[in-house]
C-alpha cells in the first residue's frame, strides 16, 4: 500500500488482528536466515575449490601439417622453358609416381632441329676422326725424332772419329816437321862448313854447289813438312767446326720436329676437349628430351593446376601444379611464447582440440575434458620464427586414443601443454600476479659405485 498522504492511518489499525500482516513479518525473518545460510554454503564450497588440484598448462594455437617434408603439399616446376602442349590430368585426380601430368614443346630456336641428336653425333664422330689424325701425326713425328736422334748420334760419332784421325795426322805431321827441321839444321851446318872449307881451298866449287843443292832440297822438304803440319792443323780445326755444325744442325731439326709434335699434341688436346664438350652437349640434348613430359614425383592427388590452357609459354622454374601426397603422418605445428619456451621439452604430454571437432575442455582438469586428444612434443625449434614465437612439433602419443582419420592437413588446432599439478588458489594467485607457470625436472638417481656408501 502506497503512503503518499500526509495523514497516515497506521496508528488506527491493529496489524496483529490481520493474518496477512502476520505472514509478512514471519517470511521476512526466514528470508534473512536463508540468505545467510546460502552465503555460508557458497563460502565453504569456494574454500574447498581453492584447495582442489589444478594442472598448470600452456595454451598455443597451431595447425596440422605432415611430419615429413616429403609428405607435405608440394608444387611441380618445369625445368626447361616450353609451351603447354597437352594436359593428362585434372584437379582432384589421383596420380601414381611416374604418371604423365603435362606435355610441353620447345620454344628456343637452338633446339628446333628435329635431327639435333643425330647431327650432334655426326659432329662428334668427325671430331674423333680428327683426333685420330692428330694421333697419327704425333706418332709420325715421334718416329721422325727418333730417326733424327739416331742419325745425329751416327754423324757426331763419324765427326768425332774424323777429328781423332786428324789429331793423329797432326801429331804425325808435327813429328815429320820436327825431324825435317833437324835435318835442315844439320844440312845448314854442313853447308856452312863447306863454305869455310871452300874458302880455305880444301873443297872444290863443285862440291860446294852439290852441298848447296842438298841444303836447298832439305829446306824445301822442311817447308813441305811445315805446310803439311799447318794443313793438318787447319783440317783439325775444320773438323771441329764441322762437329759443332752437325750438332747444331740436328738440334735445330730435332727442335723443329718437337715443336711440330707439341703443336700436334695441342691440336689433339683441343680436339679432345671439344669432343668432351660436344658429348656433354649431346647428353644435355638427350636429357632435355625427357623434360618435355612433366611426371608425378610420388603418389598423390592433384590439388590445383597453377598454369592452365594450351599454348601458354612457361619459363624455367615455373610452378605448374600442386600435389598432396596420398600417405602422410600428421603432426601439429604450434607456436609458443619465448617466456613459455623453457617449460616445453621433448616427450611432454599435450592436450589437443581440433577445429570443427566437438569438445568440452577443462584445461586445469584434463581428465574431465571431452573430445580432446593426447599428443607429445616431437621437436622444438632452436631459433625464433618470423612471428616472434618458437615453433613446436607435436605428434600423436603412442598408447593413447588415436587421432581422427577425418583430419586433413591445414586444420586449426588449439593445444594445451600440461605442466605441474598445483592448488587452485595458487594458480589464481599466479595468474593475478602474472608469474610464469611452475615447472620442474626429476633428478635421475645416482648410481653408486662398488665400495661406496650413501652419505647420510
Amino acid at each position: 500500500m502506497l503512503r503518499f498522504s500526509l495523514f497516515s492511518i497506521t496508528k488506527y489499525i491493529d496489524e496483529s488482528k490481520f493474518a496477512s500482516f502476520r505472514k509478512l513479518q514471519e517470511d521476512s525473518g526466514y528470508s534473512y536466515i536463508r540468505l545467510i545460510r546460502m552465503l555460508i554454503g557458497i563460502f565453504v564450497v569456494f574454500t574447498i575449490v581453492l584447495f582442489l588440484p589444478w594442472t598448470q598448462n600452456i595454451r598455443a594455437r597451431g595447425e596440422l601439417i605432415a611430419l615429413s617434408p616429403e609428405q607435405r603439399p608440394q608444387t611441380i616446376q618445369t625445368i626447361i622453358a616450353g609451351r603447354i602442349e597437352k594436359w593428362y590430368v585434372q584437379e582432384g585426380e589421383f596420380v601414381n609416381k611416374g604418371d604423365t601430368i603435362l606435355q610441353i614443346t620447345e620454344v628456343k630456336d637452338e633446339y628446333f632441329d628435329p635431327l639435333l641428336l643425330e647431327n650432334t653425333n655426326k659432329q662428334i664422330f668427325a671430331k674423333k676422326l680428327s683426333m685420330s689424325s692428330y694421333e697419327e701425326k704425333v706418332n709420325a713425328l715421334e718416329d721422325q725424332i727418333a730417326a733424327l736422334q739416331n742419325e745425329q748420334a751416327l754423324k757426331l760419332a763419324q765427326a768425332r772419329n774424323k777429328i781423332k784421325q786428324t789429331i793423329l795426322k797432326v801429331q804425325s805431321d808435327s813429328m815429320d816437321f820436327a825431324a825435317e827441321k833437324i835435318n835442315f839444321e844439320i844440312a845448314q851446318e854442313q853447308y856452312n862448313r863447306f863454305i869455310t872449307l871452300y874458302e880455305q881451298g880444301l873443297k872444290s866449287l863443285t862440291e860446294l854447289e852439290n852441298r848447296k843443292q842438298k841444303w836447298q832440297e832439305t829446306k824445301a822438304k822442311l817447308i813441305y813438312k811445315e805446310n803439311m803440319y799447318l794443313a793438318s792443323t787447319n783440317e783439325l780445326l775444320n773438323n771441329r767446326i764441322e762437329l759443332n755444325r752437325i750438332d747444331a744442325e740436328y738440334k735445330d731439326k730435332l727442335a723443329k720436329s718437337r715443336s711440330d709434335k707439341f703443336t700436334a699434341l695441342s691440336g689433339r688436346f683441343d680436339t679432345d676437349a671439344t669432343i668432351s664438350k660436344m658429348e656433354n652437349q649431346y647428353a644435355n640434348y638427350e636429357k632435355r628430351l625427357s623434360y618435355y613430359y612433366i611426371l608425378a614425383p610420388q603418389n598423390g592427388y592433384v590439388t590445383q593446376a597453377i598454369q592452365a590452357g594450351i599454348g601458354e609459354i612457361l619459363k624455367e622454374g615455373t610452378q605448374i601444379v600442386s600435389i598432396m601426397p596420398s600417405k602422410y603422418d600428421l603432426a601439429i605445428q604450434m607456436y609458443v611464447k619465448p617466456l613459455d619456451l623453457p617449460l616445453v621439452e621433448k616427450g611432454q604430454r599435450v592436450m589437443v582440440q581440433f577445429d570443427g571437432w566437438p569438445a568440452i575442455v577443462f584445461s586445469g582438469w584434463p581428465g574431465a575434458s571431452y573430445g580432446t586428444f593426447i599428443g607429445e612434443v616431437w621437436a622444438i625449434d632452436n631459433f625464433i620464427s618470423e612471428n616472434n614465437l618458437y615453433r613446436v612439433l607435436v605428434v600423436p602419443k603412442k598408447g593413447e586414443y588415436p587421432w581422427p582419420e577425418q583430419l586433413r592437413v591445414g586444420v586449426g588446432v588449439r593445444a594445451i601443454s600440461l605442466l605441474k599439478n598445483v592448488s587452485v588458489w595458487y594458480e589464481a594467485w599466479r595468474q593475478i600476479n602474472g608469474f610464469p607457470p611452475d615447472y620442474y625436472k626429476k633428478n635421475k638417481p645416482s648410481v653408486l659405485k662398488s665400495g661406496e656408501q650413501k652419505s647420510k
